[in-house]
């Protein structure tokens, strides 16, 4: 089995659809990095079926909001159960440890040294402007973002965690116990 890390992109956005109608928003791309080939991969929307493929056969899918975001958009495409797909969300395992959430850029600065390449809000824009080159750039930035957060969390067993109105920070730590039945 495989695990991958995703990251989707939309055409469109909840100013646009409606506030949590994930069945209105219309992906443009989907990132994934897989472990098991060690290569990042781009899948347009005309490709959204090849990245179900992969999806359905990974061991595990980690990814940043991927509960409340990509999943509940992605679900409508396939029709196998994402859900039923052993998931690594780091937002999720953020909120319900710290209680709050964080941005994938500010983690990315105070752990990595890094940042975004775009605002996700960008994607659309992007994707109407017919940029699609730069879309997949900041999409499987993003994806590479993802997986280096993972990896960090994996090999020291925590992330630092920004407090919000300071210049301090926190210790999250993972526990990645229960995953290591699923590599």
């Amino acid at each position: 089995m495989n695990t991958i890390v995703i990251d989707i992109e939309t055409k469109n956005t909840f100013f646009d659809v409606g506030m949590d109608n994930f069945n209105d928003l219309e992906v443009s791309l989907i990132g994934i990095y897989s472990y098991g080939q060690n290569r990042y991969f781009s899948f347009e929307e005309h490709q959204i079926k090849e990245a179900g493929e992969m999806i359905k056969n990974s061991s595990l899918i980690v990814g940043f909001s991927i509960n409340r975001f990509d999943i509940p958009v992605l679900k409508k495409h396939y029709d196998f159960d994402l859900f039923s797909i052993p998931r690594f969300d780091l937002l999720d395992e953020i909120e319900m440890k710290l209680g709050r959430r964080i941005s994938l850029n500010k983690l990315a600065k105070i752990n990595l040294g890094t940042e975004k390449t775009h605002h996700s809000l960008e994607a659309p824009i992007l994707y109407k402007d017919g940029k699609i080159d730069e879309l997949k750039d900041y999409c499987l930035n993003d994806v590479k973002i993802t997986k280096d957060l993972y990896d960090l969390a994996k090999k020291q067993g925590h992330l630092l965690v920004p407090i919000k109105g300071t210049d301090e920070s926190e210790k999250m730590p993972f526990d990645f116990t229960n995953l290591a039945l699923l590599y």
